[in-house]
């Protein structure tokens, strides 16, 4: 477990001093915010889907704690060339290995290394750091223009 831990420690750490696609992409056709009122954290994801209903570019701007980047930051490079279906198959697997009712919910599969976030779920007032970015996807993708929240 030590192992798992540090892993996560220096993933965390690593996306969160250098986060990824951490910008608003030029030809972004989708975008949505999302707020944390427990802690603040607030994120805004910028997508540019094909005609296909493929995410070509994938960004995010805003401010919050180490967890929060961390996760916006590997999601983008997740979902960054996916169909919309893959992408709520991830969105629902991450979900799922913060929030089910079990740590280990069998193969992480598309998740990669997403699944160093398993280790949040020690910390049940840091999975809603963790999932912000995922809910502020979702309602990206939905269109909806609803802020996504964490409470």
């Amino acid at each position: 477990m030590p192992d798992l831990r540090e892993l996560y420690q220096s993933t965390i750490l690593d996306h969160n001093k250098k986060p990824r696609n951490f910008r608003k992409p030029e030809r972004a056709n989708r975008e949505a915010s999302g707020w944390n009122p427990l802690c603040g954290d607030k994120v805004t994801v910028f997508l540019t889907v094909s005609d296909d209903g493929v995410v070509e570019e994938v960004g995010f701007q805003g401010s919050g704690c180490a967890i929060s980047t961390a996760s916006a930051s590997m999601m983008t490079q997740a979902v960054k060339g996916k169909t919309l279906d893959e992408v709520l198959e991830i969105f629902d697997r991450f979900h799922r290995l913060l929030t089910g009712p079990s740590a280990v919910d069998g193969d992480p599969g598309p998740l990669g290394k997403l699944a160093v976030f398993s280790g949040v779920r020690e910390y049940p007032i840091r999975v809603k750091c963790a999932t912000l970015p995922w809910h502020t996807l979702r309602s990206a993708l939905r269109g909806d223009g609803v802020v996504a929240k964490t409470e």
